[in-house]
């Protein structure tokens, strides 16, 4: 019975997680056309921080916790290629995750570089990371 309360709870941090990626980036489209030091880009910025902050930080670390959990509960896995594969995906959601907090920096710091074109684009990374992950654990190819 532990090992399913950890694995809804695996999902349930995935699935929030994976709001703060597919939401941050959408925002830092919006935030492109504020004026710096305007009040919304000064909204933005509050919005920004709070979403990586309060959510996606937490929701990416307890993915990660109860995944170890899962994997250490089920140590057949790491002979399995599937298993793997998955975990390349997830280290890039992360390396995802890493770059965001990059950019939210600096939209705080009023020196964002990057055209809306860059994030509406990067808006779409952590959606083709996710299907990675899904079909490795739904089908298991390998």
């Amino acid at each position: 019975m532990l090992y399913d309360w950890i694995k809804a709870l695996h999902v349930i941090s995935i699935i929030a997680w994976m709001a703060g990626l597919l939401y941050l980036p959408r925002l830092f489209v919006y935030h492109c056309d504020a004026a710096a030091g305007s009040e919304t880009s000064e909204t933005f910025k509050v919005m920004e921080r709070r979403l990586l902050r309060a959510i996606m930080n937490p929701a990416m670390i307890a993915s990660w916790i109860f995944g170890i959990t899962l994997l250490v509960l089920n140590p057949g896995w790491f002979e399995m290629g599937w298993i793997h594969a998955k975990l390349a995906f997830v280290v890039g959601l992360t390396g995802v995750h890493m770059m965001m907090a990059g950019w939210r920096r600096a939209f705080a710091e009023d020196r964002n570089q990057r055209p809306q074109r860059f994030f509406r684009i990067m808006n779409e990374v952590p959606t083709l990371l996710m299907i990675g992950v899904v079909i490795f654990v739904v089908v298991k190819p390998f």
